[in-house]
């Protein structure tokens, strides 16, 4: 029998840890594997380029003079703080000058610059904590974004804890901290939540400090903040959102037992993979958008936990999606969505423009649908994910969707509608037909089919079965536009810089329509 080949991401205790609870270590140690390159994905990339190419206009041949010395203190310590850190270490041999420049100017460190290799291997590890620790000692700082990716840092505690006393010290505005996957339980020092400098945090495989070293926690410049699959307590995260007072943006990947959004100047609030028993959004009035994508309440899809989600006071919600009826229970203004309840001004959110909305058609989970859509009257975007249905319902045909009553948006709102990953059913087809014949302001519209490779039927087909819908009684004349897919089943993972770009003022959208043009191509 030939031996299975060792594992890459489990430390030897974390796989006796596996094998005690009769977990398969193999399987768990893929799932690490597969893991970090989401983290890593999700994570702000450094500001500097260890490719880019750096290009100047010649207007004439080469005379020989000095032209760079000319310029500036100034503009040269700004070219040097766009260079990775090794190469704007090198400047300093250039002259007396150039040393003065590179100690002055806001360094990027990025481990992963270091390496010309990816992913990283265990014999990285010492060059590479080694090559961290000189530069945060010799320059004097500030340091314009610190980037930590590459390392197991459980063997290497000691020199984080220098490492964030330094930058507390000199000064950092953007850190990405993410541990290599094993073990998960590495404690993150407290000093980390101490650096007032911070603008931007990532934060990824961790352990939170108690909460009693979580008391003196203050980001009063904290903008951005990302945890990822990070171990907490109920209530961590909401502590470190209460102690930063200008925080815009939060995103979450992992598993919490619940979050209680309040905060003044929360924008966006993301969570994506995650498996999350309660969301409250109790205080944010100027929370324009919030973004659930893979919320589940429980890992065990068999467990039939759904995410409770409540909406409070959240005045300029603009944004929501992706709710999912079977997986989702929301509330609104303290009552629970269910079905066949009746509309009303309390449980109505008026201001979201723009909903995203994942079901399978098929399944009697659909039934909450209706019920759902006439909580947004105002929406002027759907987005809708079809989600391929194991156990079909029964009765979800078109009538049905007669006999659900008149949905306002619907009727006189919606002028985008898109549907993604559609595979031709008649479940999907009866929803197309309903709302195409009561869209009466419909504008464009798309439907994306999902992977040829996956349902089977061809793009060619799946157009054919479009085109033979019955249009005789469409509400409105519309633009269409087919398209096929390449993607996996399901759709593309969601990206956290996708819905944080507040110049996108539809993140959702597969593809973009022009007022005087065609639809552009899929995204």
């Amino acid at each position: 029998m030939s031996r299975r080949a060792p594992f890459s991401n489990l430390d030897p205790a974390t796989a006796a840890d596996t094998r005690r609870q009769r977990y398969d270590q193999h399987e768990q140690d893929g799932y690490m594997e597969h893991l970090l390159p989401y983290i890593h994905s999700c994570v702000p990339d450094p500001p500097v380029s260890t490719t880019a190419r750096l290009v100047a206009r010649r207007t004439g041949p080469s005379d020989g003079v000095d032209r760079i010395s000319s310029l500036s203190d100034t503009l040269l310590r700004d070219i040097v703080s766009r260079l990775p850190f090794k190469d704007a270490a090198r400047t300093a041999v250039l002259a007396t000058r150039w040393r003065g420049l590179w100690l002055a100017a806001p360094l990027v460190v990025a481990d992963a610059h270091l390496l010309n290799h990816w992913p990283p291997t265990p014999a990285d590890a010492a060059p590479v904590t080694a090559a961290v620790s000189h530069a945060l000692a010799t320059h004097p700082g500030p340091f314009r974004c610190v980037h930590l990716v590459s390392t197991r840092m459980d063997a290497y505690q000691p020199q984080l804890k220098r490492w964030l006393r330094l930058l507390a010290a000199k000064g950092v505005q953007e850190l990405v901290l993410v541990n290599r996957p094993c073990p998960r339980e590495v404690p993150l020092p407290d000093t980390l939540f101490r650096i007032a400098t911070l603008t931007r945090l990532y934060i990824g495989v961790w352990k939170f400090p108690d909460a009693a070293h979580l008391q003196g926690a203050s980001f009063a410049n904290l903008r951005e903040l990302g945890i990822f699959s990070v171990v907490v307590e109920d209530g961590d995260i909401d502590s470190v959102v209460a102690r930063s007072p200008v925080l815009e943006i939060l995103n979450i990947q992992g598993t919490i037992k619940g979050l209680r959004l309040v905060g003044n100047s929360l924008r966006c609030v993301q969570i994506c993979a995650s498996v999350v028993e309660n969301i409250a959004v109790v205080h944010t009035p100027c929370l324009e958008r919030l973004i659930l994508w893979d919320v589940r309440g429980s890992p065990n899809p068999a467990s039939g936990l759904c995410t409770r989600i409540k909406i409070g006071k959240a005045p300029k919600l603009r944004i929501l999606g992706y709710l999912e009826p079977g997986k989702h229970v929301l509330e609104i203004g303290g009552t629970t969505i269910m079905a066949g309840i009746k509309p009303s001004a309390s449980t109505m959110l008026r201001t979201v423009k723009v909903l995203s909305i994942k079901s399978c058609f098929g399944s009697n989970d659909t039934k909450m649908l209706p019920d759902f859509l006439k909580c947004f009257p105002n929406v002027e975007a759907l987005h809708v994910i079809s989600v391929k249905c194991n156990e079909p319902g029964d009765k979800l045909n078109t009538k049905f969707w007669q006999e659900a009553g008149p949905i306002v948006s619907v009727l006189m709102r919606i002028k985008v509608m898109t549907v993604r990953e559609f595979r031709g059913e008649q479940h999907e087809l009866a929803f197309l037909q309903y709302f195409y014949e009561n869209a009466r302001v419909l504008k464009y519209a798309s439907v994306v089919a999902a992977n040829a490779r996956v349902t089977g039927i061809s793009d060619k087909q799946m157009f054919s079965i479009l085109q033979n819908m019955n249009d005789a009684r469409w509400a409105s004349k519309f633009g269409l536009a087919i398209m096929g897919s390449n993607g996996p089943e399901g759709g593309r993972p969601w990206m956290f810089e996708r819905g944080s770009n507040f110049s996108d003022d539809d993140p959702f959208a597969p593809v973009k329509f022009l007022e005087h043009g065609p639809a552009s191509a899929p995204r």
